[in-house]
């Protein structure tokens, strides 16, 4: 049921800032608790580590699955941000909090291992006889069509892959951060927004100028993708739709 605003009384706070003030609360709470376990830790109690590993395990499993997409590798993704950070918890100094650094770390890790992939081409590849997923039997040969590509077409689509790999690497930090969010991992525009702190316009205009940045960079790589030709016209069909999406608007 939806409760009925009163806009004549200005006396009752809004529940949002209440909600807000509890969660910030409940946060400070987290982060003390946090600090204790550290300084446990560093006085030689293993135990304080265990409850480390416990309280973040899923959290940081979940960031790396949101990247990778792959249960295998967010869980050794998850595992080896627990190896770094036993090893640096000593050197750890404390200038922010702890699930913020594990956050980095995880983060670091999965993208490392994201563009392992993507070199690769680790991501697309699945048998064409195993299930759709876990609650699809249904095999991916089912679902396509027999037409399958020719050497030809598989090498230029092999060769576009390598291409745009390599512009992505040289794109600045930040807009090949906000084209993989936008254009692989299939983020909406809310949800960039929210990861980046910043407004929805502010995400378009710089989604736009990281792929008109990654153009020039594959105009300068390749002829063949001069700006001034429209990029719906730069692919032929036998090569990778998933890369022209990167490109166009």
């Amino acid at each position: 049921m939806v409760a009925s605003i009163d806009f004549a009384s200005s006396a009752k706070p809004a529940r949002p800032v209440t909600d807000r003030a509890a969660r910030a609360a409940a946060s400070r709470q987290e982060a003390l608790h946090d600090v204790e376990l550290v300084r446990r830790f560093r006085g030689g109690d293993e135990s304080a580590f265990v409850e480390i590993v416990t309280r973040y395990r899923e959290k940081m499993f979940s960031v790396a699955f949101s990247l990778l997409q792959n249960r295998a590798d967010a869980e050794e993704i998850a595992q080896d941000t627990f190896i770094r950070a036993y090893g640096g918890l000593a050197r750890f100094r404390g200038d922010a909090a702890l699930a913020t650094w594990l956050h980095r770390i995880t983060l670091n890790l999965s993208r490392n291992r994201y563009w392992y992939n993507f070199r690769r081409c680790q991501h697309t590849t699945r048998s064409f006889d195993s299930a759709f997923n876990a609650d699809n039997e249904t095999t991916l040969a089912s679902l396509i069509a027999s037409d399958a590509p020719n050497p030809v077409q598989e090498a230029e689509t092999s060769e576009l892959a390598d291409l745009v790999a390599v512009c992505m690497e040289r794109l600045g930090p930040g807009h090949r951060a906000i084209l993989t969010r936008r254009n692989t991992l299939n983020c909406s525009y809310d949800e960039i927004a929210l990861t980046f702190g910043i407004s929805i316009g502010t995400v378009k205009s710089r989604i736009a100028r990281a792929r008109d940045n990654l153009r020039g960079l594959l105009a300068k790589a390749c002829p063949e993708f001069a700006p001034a030709v429209a990029a719906g016209e730069w692919f032929d069909p036998a090569r990778s739709s998933s890369r022209r999406e990167i490109l166009c608007a």
